[in-house]
């Protein structure tokens, strides 16, 4: 990461932690951006830092069989991307999204396949986000750098696997 990873957002400056998390709530993937950068490009380097080995010999797997998302995620390029790579996205339109597709008609196209029940199970990555904040060095952001923050995440995050 370039500079302190602190940059201007709506409630002044801020970073932006950016998580893959398993199904049992356990992060996979840790990524620390301003808080000025968009989510949107931080979906695909957060999901190639995934790593999960496999029993007995071979490459690490890489490819999750199902992503979660939140609107944040949610844009055509992304889709396209998880599509090429077979990995299903489940993330709700952007409300921009679904007005522009309407007003080009039947030109706009079918809205993307959106599982609600499915997307219920997102809750898990706020929880994760949750018990990392329990750690009070991330929750108040004490490092100065980006780097030691970062550190003190992973630190967190193998502490919530040795649980």
């Amino acid at each position: 990461m370039d500079g302190e990873g602190i940059g201007r957002s709506r409630g002044g400056l801020s970073s932006k932690i950016h998580l893959a998390v398993d199904g049992r709530g356990l992060p996979m993937s840790v990524l620390l951006t301003p808080g000025q950068d968009g989510d949107n490009p931080q979906l695909l380097p957060l999901l190639e830092a995934i790593g999960v080995r496999r029993r007995g010999a071979g490459r690490p797997r890489c490819r999750p069989e199902a992503v979660l998302a939140d609107k944040a995620y949610s844009h055509p390029s992304t889709r396209a991307a998880l599509r090429r790579r077979r990995i299903r996205f489940t993330s709700p339109e952007r409300t921009d999204q679904k007005a522009r597709r309407a007003a080009r008609g039947s030109a706009g196209g079918r809205p993307p396949a959106f599982d609600a029940a499915e997307y219920r199970r997102r809750n898990v990555v706020e929880r994760c986000f949750n018990r990392l904040k329990q750690f009070r060095d991330l929750a108040t952001r004490y490092a100065k750098r980006a780097a030691y923050y970062r550190f003190e995440l992973l630190i967190a995050a193998t502490i919530l696997w040795m649980r």
